[in-house]
């Protein structure tokens, strides 16, 4: 028997598949970015499915299970004779109800056998990596802390500018517990926001909001009971409030109290919450106690509809916000998902209008593209982040399914590409029309406008864009565990996996043949030169190694890796080859990481480079040492 899930996720612990049911996911794309089988990929690692899924493109297996709308439920008989279906969500008694009388009936009939089915899964092929989905990021007001949704890796890091961890708050495997850093859990977090030394998160897949007190070392939750809520309306304590799918949170006022209300894009029930962090009242509301938890705007029905009452507007999976306080605009801007639009929600009397993308039948949420331009004639497709620039007085956006950031005006309403080519790849040390990202999910601009950070979702990383020299890098995450290899001579047969990754855009350098002889010492001198007003990142692993793949005999009993301490000292690197050469050819890797920080805006950044040195091992005496000289100017 068969149970083909359209876009929804079942449980698989109450029936596997040795009592004879088989759970598939049949992915149905409503976007065209959603029919790339390698974004599918992403999505089912992002989600932590751990059942087959079938890439659907097009829509063959949605008509010939006559299937309307997402989610959809198909149970099949062991013949693929459809049994059962059901629309919509809440149907988990049905469903289970009905699953365990067609299974009884069936194995009465001796039609199901209990033959397990192996799966072996996808993700299990792939290198660790320090991010893993990061869906958010955001910055303090000093600049020097980031914030981090470690979304696949199911916690929250704080780092330094530079990329040195400072706290890691849960992880790696998803739980719901509050407690010490090293004790609580989230289950895919997605927003945070940060103020002195509190950042509330939106602990998504747990349905709870979270406060993590960065001097006590502690994390609480302060809205949400842990399971999904139906509830559109709200106005009880946070605590004993249900909510839905929160994917994004934000400070904002309540009259002149500042960061007095966190607000909520309450992506489950397609609404705008607050949850009011001191007693106030939000605009044209009564007063409010501290604690309560409550909608402001969105009627939850899944609609692309502004309207001046707050509770008639309608949004559709709202995932990112962003506060301009300031006059004229005093208003939250939403990136509505689903409809493919950025709003704005007046904070004078909660008025709901429309910014860019989208159309104007409020129930066309089809209206999506990749088009510059004006209000309804500029199209996104599936935005989830965005951020204001005080500074500039713009809007930068994280354009997902195009791959792009771009960057409105709200005075003229005007959207253009501001970084991203479109493709979803990734490129970094390039100007912005050249760099490439993959499902940018989350976005901040630092306090003074210099930099903004970008949660380059399906490439695990955290870009940073310099908004003055339109320089696009990324921002390393410094672990002791990625870098082990510097402090260790490699072994006999390193083990790849374990050195560390060079970017993709790290230059690759061809040098000349080197006839060299048994026993003759040759010496690298490694000339790196970092851009103008750089300098050294000195907290970060800097570091050379050598590598020599299928001829790993040329490194025994070598030094082969160190760190750099200075570039103006360049190192100078020995390597003494064997008297007894294992072959009369070989080609000897030299690959450096430095990190460096820009002196005008600390824009950190790491870049790679790789001098490739083929070898001629030759019977007669070449001398006793031989120097090259290796430069390279960032």
């Amino acid at each position: 028997m068969v149970m083909m899930a359209i876009q929804l996720r079942v449980c698989q612990d109450c029936y596997r598949c040795r009592y004879g049911l088989l759970i598939v996911g049949v992915h149905s794309a409503k976007f065209p970015n959603e029919k790339v089988l390698d974004n599918i990929k992403s999505a089912v690692l992002r989600y932590n499915i751990t059942h087959p899924v079938v890439n659907d493109a097009d829509g063959k297996l949605w008509h010939e299970l006559e299937v309307s709308c997402w989610p959809t439920l198909v149970i099949l008989g062991p013949r693929g004779n459809m049994l059962f279906s059901l629309v919509g969500e809440g149907h988990t008694e049905k469903l289970f109800l009905f699953a365990s009388i067609a299974l009884r009936f069936y194995k009465e009939k001796g039609q199901i056998k209990d033959n397990k089915i192996a799966i072996k899964l996808y993700k299990d092929s792939l290198p660790p990596s320090p991010l893993l989905f990061p869906g958010k990021v955001t910055v303090d007001s000093s600049g020097n802390r980031v914030v981090i949704a470690d979304t696949g890796h199911n916690r929250i890091l704080v780092v330094r500018k530079n990329g040195q961890i400072v706290h890691t708050i849960g992880g790696p495997n998803s739980g719901r517990r509050d407690g010490r850093f090293s004790e609580a859990a989230f289950s895919s977090p997605q927003g945070v926001a940060i103020k002195n030394n509190i950042i509330y998160v939106a602990d998504t897949e747990n349905h709870l909001i979270r406060k993590i007190d960065l001097e006590l070392k502690v994390v609480t939750t302060v809205a949400g009971i842990g399971i999904q809520g139906m509830d559109k309306e709200g106005g009880t304590k946070g605590e004993e409030q249900p909510i839905s799918s929160p994917w994004d949170v934000i400070f904002g006022n309540s009259g002149t109290q500042e960061d007095a209300v966190l607000w909520v894009a309450m992506a489950g029930t397609h609404q705008i919450w607050a949850l009011m962090l001191e007693c106030g009242k939000l605009p044209k509301g009564s007063d409010l106690k501290k604690g309560t938890c409550l909608r402001f705007a969105g009627s939850g029905n899944e609609e692309n509809r502004n309207n001046a009452y707050p509770h008639k507007a309608g949004f559709a999976q709202p995932s990112g916000l962003s506060l301009a306080s300031e006059e004229p605009w005093n208003c939250l801007f939403v990136a509505d998902s689903e409809s493919s639009t950025v709003r704005m929600v007046s904070l004078k009397d909660g008025a709901v209008k429309h910014l860019v993308g989208g159309e104007r039948d409020p129930l066309n949420l089809f209206a999506f593209g990749d088009v510059d331009g004006a209000g309804i004639n500029a199209k996104l497709q599936h935005p989830l982040g965005v951020t204001w620039d005080k500074k500039r007085k713009l809007l930068y956006v994280a354009d997902s399914y195009n791959h792009k950031i771009k960057v409105v005006d709200p005075k003229m309403k005007n959207c253009a590409t501001l970084a991203g080519t479109g493709d979803a790849s990734n490129v970094t040390g390039s100007s912005f029309t050249e760099s490439t990202f993959n499902e940018p999910g989350g976005l901040c601009v630092e306090a003074n406008g210099c930099l903004l950070y970008v949660a380059d979702t399906n490439n695990h990383q955290i870009k940073v864009l310099d908004l003055e020299t339109k320089i696009v890098s990324m921002l390393p995450i410094l672990t002791t565990e990625a870098f082990d290899v510097v402090d260790h001579p490699l072994a006999q047969k390193p083990n790849m996996a374990s050195l560390p990754k060079l970017p993709k855009s790290a230059p690759n350098i061809q040098l000349p043949s080197l006839t060299v002889s048994p026993g003759q010492t040759l010496q690298f001198l490694l000339r790196l030169s970092l851009p103008e007003d750089s300098e050294l990142n000195e907290e970060a692993p800097n570091s050379w190694f050598l590598t020599a793949e299928g001829n790993e005999w040329l490194l025994q009993g070598q030094t082969s890796s160190a760190e750099i301490k200075d570039v103006f000292n360049p190192p100078l690197i020995h390597l003494q080859l064997p008297s007894s050469c294992q072959s009369s050819e070989a080609v000897l890797s030299i690959r450096a990481f430095l990190y460096y920080c820009s002196k005008e805006s600390s824009a950190c950044m790491m870049k790679g480079i790789s001098f490739n040195q083929p070898l001629q091992i030759a019977s007669t005496n070449q001398g006793s040492t031989v120097q090259v000289e290796l430069k390279y100017a960032f």
